[in-house]
């Protein structure tokens, strides 16, 4: 997939993903603009892959630069 990496988004519901995501969990999202026409955000997930979700489910977070890094370093 060519997108850049995008921000980092927090699960809020799971609601009818329940095996595929973690609520509370924090997640990196790509931007995907044909997915944001259709209300959907592309996140990776433990396997390392990107999926579409709702976008409904998740919300956007701001991490400190120092911490962003570390994060990065860790997935």
């Amino acid at each position: 997939m060519n997108a850049k990496k995008g921000p980092y988004v927090v699960c809020l519901s799971n609601e009818g993903f329940r095996a595929s995501l973690i609520v509370r969990k924090i997640y990196r999202s790509l931007r995907d603009l044909a997915g944001e026409k259709r209300g959907l955000i592309r996140v990776i997930d433990e396997s390392g892959e990107d999926y579409l979700f709702p976008a409904r489910l998740f919300a956007p977070i701001r991490i400190p630069q120092g911490l962003e890094k570390r994060l990065a370093k860790a997935s």
